[in-house]
């Protein structure tokens, strides 16, 4: 199916790390260029991030029946994400061709990884086909299973040498961009917001630190910070990927226990700031010494206190926004999955082994269709 223009329209769904509501992205495919139509946040529902708090940082036991419901509220809210987003663009269900659905990952442990979402139903709610279940594929050839946005990183903005693309969501990755696929590299640095929304939180009352505000308040504490840097998986080489279970706020309160004086919660607020732009810039230098521009997407975009820190640590490369090269920095991640969904429609590859780690280059997600003669209401 096509718009009038003849490009396939797909839609991209992405909930991440940060748990704070579900980008929607409408993507519209011309001779293998993605254009974005529309964009719409759908905030997820208090009580289910609570729940999916408690799950991603294993401090509660879920029962079966709890996982079913919240894959079934899950596919509920993707559902709304993606028809409220096409009422908003004025476009009918019936001309796309097939929603890709990030899911919510809960735990990610290669060669384990858990994404909850009910495809089925979502396909069944909307009337559109639906690709999800993506890291799966890449799993099973022997890789991590993420990142997988790399892909569309290099389809998107490759062949320009020394560019780097940073996604800031609750866990940070990059892709160090090649002049082919076959060179592109990329990985999980680290926290990203995640350990800074969480902390917020708890001492404030406030899902995140507007701007880094409360950051730029405090001062780093050295003695943290080390504790920090030191945990096995900042250190570990690529490939590598990780998610909130492995930055906990538990394990945050382990590091403080072994303080003596404990920091003042604002300084700890600015160590953590400090941790997330040390991680990721030490992994560029490290990786890709000869970077000279750096492209950040996701929330930590705009983290004014997180970017000057960040460009601190980088002091010779051109630190921008993808907004900088057309890009909406909110909705990258959710136009990767429109185009996974469409690599998977095409039957096309959507890995890059040199990033995952996986034995070879294979299809990613299942294909889950929609009922052809009813929506479910």
């Amino acid at each position: 199916m096509s718009n009038a223009r003849g490009a396939a329209l797909y839609i991209g769904l992405m909930s991440g790390t940060s748990l704070d509501g579900v980008d929607a992205a409408l993507v519209s495919f011309q001779n293998d260029r993605p254009e974005l139509l529309a964009t719409s946040l759908t905030s997820m529902p208090e009580a289910l991030r609570d729940t999916l708090t408690l799950l991603v940082e294993d401090r509660a036991s879920q029962p079966l029946q709890t996982l079913a419901r919240i894959e079934h509220e899950l596919a509920l809210l993707y559902a709304d994400a993606a028809l409220g987003l096409l009422k908003q663009a004025n476009t009918k269900p019936a001309a796309v061709t097939a929603i890709g659905c990030h899911g919510q990952t809960v735990r990610h442990q290669p060669p384990l990884s858990l994404q909850l979402g009910d495809a089925s139903l979502l396909a069944a709610r909307t009337g559109i086909d639906t690709v999800a279940d993506f890291r799966r594929a890449d799993l099973a050839a022997g890789g991590q299973g993420a990142p997988l946005a790399p892909a569309f990183h290099q389809a998107l903005l490759g062949g320009v040498s020394g560019r780097v693309v940073v996604n800031i969501g609750g866990i940070a990755n990059l892709t160090i961009l090649a002049d082919d696929s076959a060179g592109v590299r990329g990985f999980d640095t680290g926290p990203g917001n995640g350990l800074m929304d969480n902390w917020h939180r708890q001492c404030r009352g406030e899902p995140f630190d507007r701007d880094g505000a409360w950051a730029a308040t405090g001062q780093v504490n050295e003695a943290l910070l080390a504790k920090l840097m030191a945990n096995a998986f900042i250190q570990a080489p690529p490939p590598k990927s990780t998610g909130r279970d492995e930055f906990t706020s538990t394990w945050l309160a382990r590091q403080l226990q072994t303080l003596d004086p404990r920091p003042a919660d604002h300084d700890i607020q600015a160590t953590l700031c400090e941790f997330t732009a040390r991680s990721i810039a030490e992994a560029i230098q490290a990786q890709a010494p000869d970077t000279r521009e750096i492209l950040v997407c996701g929330g930590g975009a705009h983290n004014r206190e997180l970017m000057r820190r960040l460009q601190a640590r980088v002091p010779e490369t051109i630190l921008a926004s993808t907004a900088s090269a057309n890009i909406d920095p909110d909705f990258m991640e959710a136009m990767a999955f429109a185009w996974l969904a469409r690599q998977r429609i095409l039957g096309q590859p959507g890995n890059l082994p040199s990033v995952t780690g996986a034995s070879k280059a294979v299809i990613l997600g299942g294909l889950w269709a929609a009922p052809r003669d009813y929506v479910i209401t």
